[in-house]
């Protein structure tokens, strides 16, 4: 199995009041089937597609007034020094590092302009069995309300190179400030968006996880006829069709069909 660099999105799950609701949802949406929940590690659930694990889900802890929401994960090979960069750096703790029986040692952090993530140290859970395909996970953005913010926190806490997507005169996208992180030549790994006036000043920062379909109308057909909305696209784009929806109860994700991909990749400048 894959073992991810530091750095790399390694994992992804969401709480959910309804976690029966939200396993219907994405078995129509994404194609997913169900493991047995974990009771030992409150009811958590993880999601296949074609045999392997690509997510999991899990209802709030007691007592916890949680949104429903996803979590991406970044790998680490070590949390707790993973979690002292993050403090150092500007952003917070939000559950220390904790050891997830011989799975391996995770924690929850918030970048300095808002947007929450997951730290996960690998022991026996090496995080997703599949990315890139349809049913996975396939790419990821931070939306943030402070570019200044997140720009300067995340080369800080993982091994990442910069660069600035120059939208240029595109008819999509011009004047939009775009970024990409990167591990390494030719591998990039998280995108950066910064927020503008067209998103409700309600709408924190936060991290888009986008899954791979095989037909982005077709999904956000279905995700609309379960009760989910669409906020953006479908768009086509260099990288894949894609459309930001909110499941129905109110987490945010992203679906792209990679197969189909209309113009040219815009150039990029170290920044």
């Amino acid at each position: 199995m894959t073992e991810y660099p530091e750095g790399a999105p390694c994992w992804a799950d969401a709480m959910f009041a309804d976690v029966e609701a939200a396993k219907t949802f994405y078995s129509q949406v994404l194609g997913w089937t169900f493991g047995e929940a974990a009771s030992e590690y409150g009811n958590y659930t993880q999601a296949y597609s074609d045999g392997k694990a690509v997510a999991a889900v899990v209802p709030p802890m007691p007592g916890a007034d949680a949104p429903s929401q996803w979590c991406l994960y970044f790998a680490s090979p070590d949390a707790a020094a993973t979690g002292e960069k993050i403090k150092a750096a500007g952003g917070e703790l939000m559950m220390e590092p904790m050891q997830v029986g011989t799975f391996g040692t995770m924690l929850i952090a918030k970048e300095p302009s808002g947007a929450v993530f997951g730290v996960w140290q690998p022991g026996e859970h090496k995080g997703f069995e599949k990315t890139g395909e349809p049913g996975s996970f396939a790419w990821a953005e931070v939306f943030t309300r402070d570019v200044a913010k997140a720009d300067g926190f995340l080369p800080k806490v993982f091994p990442f190179k910069a660069q600035q997507m120059d939208m240029g005169d595109a008819e999509q996208g011009a004047g939009m400030d775009y970024k990409v992180f990167s591990l390494g030549a030719g591998n990039p790994v998280l995108g950066r968006m910064a927020m503008g006036a067209e998103f409700p000043p309600e709408i924190p920062s936060y991290i888009q996880v986008f899954f791979g379909v095989p037909d982005c109308d077709e999904a956000v057909a279905t995700a609309q006829k379960l009760g989910g909305q669409l906020h953006f696209g479908p768009m086509d784009s260099p990288f894949g069709r894609f459309a930001a929806l909110t499941d129905q109860q109110g987490a945010a994700f992203a679906v792209i069909d990679m197969a189909t991909r209309v113009g040219d990749v815009p150039p990029m400048t170290p920044a």
